[in-house]
């Protein structure tokens, strides 16, 4: 059976995603600590595959993720999975809102919350857990005067706390993408995917993002997401983390990443996988009418090969 390494305990949003996805649910699901032990573990093949928070559309990306992908690990993305993520604050029952004077939840949690804390709990401390649904266990078992949790909802029906206030995101449309790692493989094309690459430029070198962003100008490849993160190495050292349109098998992708293997220093491949999105499955029909389309008519070249006017 395969194995899948996920940031638990359980009743994480992680855990949420995961048990969405048909052919993962249905495996070993094996909950770890935090976001490095995921991966690590992955890494490791002490797990078939990984599956973690990638970034959420009101905090942004998530660092212990992204910097474990990009410097600590070779792992590759299989896939990508965006869940709506809905914040509870949980307590024990009996415990009223005015009694909290201690909210405990995975940081990138909380900072989804800010304007509820400010406004309803503005002297309450903030203490950061491993995860939404570690705090909600601790916090069961403990059952602290005081305290409460942000924490997904089904982590209150595990660990026997309740609902203070519901929904307090500060944001409706909150979501958070996850990805499912592994040690190699790269997913065939689908016809609506995604490739993610780290560049790292060369140091003091004028127009070096401009000669990077240029590549895919110059092609026409969506950019949809790019983001700088420190390398690490020295102060004002910066690497680029960028996502785009297309599959690797994409000759104009491949041209792309050739180009930027050839122009910078580094560049390292995080993976080409499906888009998740409601649009991906008619994207991929239609994109598969369109390959078979594509096919029929470059087999009508072929067939002509040899022949010859009269």
């Amino acid at each position: 059976m395969t194995s899948v390494a996920f940031l638990g305990p359980p009743g994480t949003f992680t855990e949420e995603a995961l048990l969405g996805q048909p052919d993962l649910s249905n495996a070993e699901l094996v909950p770890l600590a935090t976001i490095p032990d995921v991966l690590t573990a992955t890494q490791g093949a002490k797990v078939d595959l990984g599956f973690v928070p990638m970034e959420n559309s009101i905090e942004g990306t998530v660092p212990a993720t992204l910097d474990n992908l990009v410097f600590d690990t070779e792992l590759l993305i299989q896939r990508e999975v965006v869940l709506d993520v809905h914040l509870h604050l949980l307590a024990p029952a009996g415990t009223a809102l005015a009694d909290v004077r201690q909210v405990v939840s995975y940081p990138h949690a909380s900072a989804q919350c800010r304007a509820f804390l400010a406004k309803e709990l503005p002297t309450a401390v903030v203490v950061a857990a491993n995860s939404t649904a570690d705090a909600a266990r601790q916090l069961g078992q403990e059952r602290l005067t005081g305290t409460a949790a942000l924490a997904p909802r089904l982590a209150g029906q595990l660990y026997g706390l309740a609902i203070l206030a519901a929904e307090v995101e500060d944001h409706p449309d909150n979501q958070t993408r996850f990805v499912l790692v592994a040690r190699r493989g790269v997913p065939a094309p689908t016809g609506h995917d995604r490739t993610s690459i780290v560049c790292f430029q060369r140091s003091d070198q004028p127009g070096s993002l401009h000669t990077i962003l240029g590549q895919f100008a110059a092609r026409g490849i969506n950019l949809t997401k790019l983001e700088s993160r420190p390398t690490k190495r020295a102060l004002g050292d910066y690497c680029f983390i960028i996502d785009m349109e297309g599959h690797v098998a994409d000759a104009v992708v491949t041209d792309c990443l050739r180009d930027l293997f050839a122009a910078l220093p580094g560049v390292k491949f995080l993976g080409s996988y499906p888009a998740a999105g409601v649009a991906g499955p008619a994207r991929r029909r239609n994109a598969e009418a369109a390959w078979a389309a594509a096919d029929a008519w470059v087999a009508s070249l072929r067939d002509q090969m040899g022949e010859s006017l009269p």
